[in-house]
């Protein structure tokens, strides 16, 4: 009787908000490996790390103890624009899936940047305005981070250049055009502007770019600008603090109502979306609190976890950035441009790696054509249109659902939509018309990118 009293959204008052960020990196045993100059493999310095980043940006970056950390009042009041975010029961993909499974979501996609970027972005944008820079850089794939990024500096007053992967730039037009509605700069990478960009043109004229393509362009702009500091929207340590708004609302609506999950979903490019809604689960697992199976799930045509090497490599393919120790496929790793959703990084968070090198967690690759089969069967009857992002989720949540089908087991599971895919039509297109391709890198491949990597003692 009382599963009945479980609405289909569940919506957190004002007051039951967060008040504060949860860094999942204290209660870890074994911390992730510090960030190291590229040029001494030493570890990265504040001063350092300030010439790139803001200065309180650069501080939550390499807070290992803190568990809890404030969000200025200021944030909490942008956020109240679209926070707090509905945990959605999915009864109508039960049903339809005809599974004893419970099914939950966290939906992020009720902000105009149509993705839970906006919760870092406008974090990043505040603190940069408050050390009294001009403007900041940035880099983005799909184009979720750079719409919510322009978002955060048009509301305060920042300029704001953004880098495109170039292939995304072509295939998303209109994702481009509410950057520029916003007041940003959008140009596509590799680009000539750079003279990082002007050396990967120079050396493959054809390329259709990449995250790290941008990231070295959006960096080198940055540094070379006075007034103006780098933001990344995901990977960062930061970036999973800044979203672990996300997990902390997802916990007090679910202990509102006697809820526990016990497969946790999220879509893992760079890590920010799964991140953010395990952090404080994951910080009950470490405690010893509770347990939960935690599953990352990334595309098979940039499969970081899956097949990538947990080792020192660049952030960027200009070899411009810090040394990160990360789940990676090597930083020249350039994407198919047939690969549809954001997913598209070579490497992986650094704290989800050491969560994933340590056991805690475990990933699953999917082929996008099973994707978008899987976020065309969510739209038909949950009434969403989901993002391809999110939709790597929302095929394992119903692998998952089938397999409780299979044994009777009525497992709850939850996934985070970390968006829309309105702006996704194009891809979206491609698999209706059945002009998808499914490409996985090859063994071959991956080791050519693998054999480069820095050594690093």
């Amino acid at each position: 009787m009382a599963e009945t009293k479980i609405p289909y959204k569940i919506y957190l008052n004002e007051s039951e908000m967060p008040d504060k960020w949860y860094n999942v990196r204290a209660d870890m045993k074994n911390k992730p490996a510090p960030l190291l100059n590229p040029a001494t493999h030493e570890p990265m310095k504040p001063e350092e790390l300030g010439v790139v980043f803001c200065d309180e940006l650069v501080a939550q970056e390499l807070d290992n103890t803190n568990p809890y950390i404030e969000i200025p009042q200021e944030i909490r009041d942008f956020y109240k624009m679209y926070r707090p975010s509905p945990l959605v029961r999915a009864y109508c993909l039960e049903e339809k899936l005809q599974t004893p499974a419970k099914i939950y979501y966290k939906f992020e996609g009720n902000n105009t940047s149509g993705s839970h970027k906006l919760n870092s972005a406008i974090a990043q944008a505040y603190y940069a305005k408050k050390q009294g820079l001009k403007g900041v850089t940035t880099e983005t794939g799909a184009g979720q981070w750079g719409t919510a990024l322009s978002m955060a500096c048009s509301y305060l007053g920042l300029d704001c250049k953004v880098y495109m992967v170039k292939c995304s730039y072509e295939q998303k037009p209109f994702r481009r055009e509410v950057m520029r509605t916003y007041g940003a700069s959008v140009i596509p990478s590799p680009s000539m502007t750079t003279q990082v960009g002007q050396k990967i043109l120079a050396e493959h004229p054809d390329t259709t770019g990449s995250l790290g393509c941008a990231i070295s362009e959006a960096v080198e702009v940055a540094v070379t600008n006075e007034g103006y500091r780098y933001v990344l929207g995901s990977v960062l340590n930061q970036v999973l603090l800044h979203q672990s708004i996300i997990g902390m609302e997802t916990k007090i609506a679910m202990d509102k109502y006697g809820i526990k999950p016990d497969i946790i979903i999220g879509c893992a490019g760079g890590g920010s979306n799964l991140g953010g809604l395990i952090s404080p689960f994951m910080g009950e697992k470490l405690r010893g609190e509770a347990d939960y199976q935690f599953i990352a799930v990334e595309p098979a045509s940039c499969p970081s976890f899956t097949r990538g090497t947990y080792a020192y490599d660049f952030c960027d393919t200009g070899m411009i950035c810090p040394l990160a120790k990360m789940y990676t496929l090597g930083c020249d790793f350039i994407p198919s441009p047939n690969h549809a959703g954001g997913l598209r990084y070579h490497g992986m968070s650094p704290v989800l790696s050491q969560l994933y090198d340590d056991g805690l967690m475990e990933a699953r690759s999917v082929i996008q054509t099973d994707v978008f089969e899987a976020a065309e069967a969510f739209a038909r009857v949950e009434g969403i249109l989901p993002a391809p992002e999110s939709s790597h989720a929302i095929r394992v949540a119903i692998d998952e659902a089938l397999k409780c089908k299979e044994t009777g087991e009525e497992k709850t599971i939850l996934f985070g939509l970390t968006g829309t895919g309105y702006f996704d039509m194009y891809a979206y297109e491609k698999f209706h018309n059945g002009e998808m391709g499914d490409y996985i890198p090859t063994d071959e491949e991956l080791a050519k990118y693998r054999a480069a990597l820095p050594k690093v003692d």
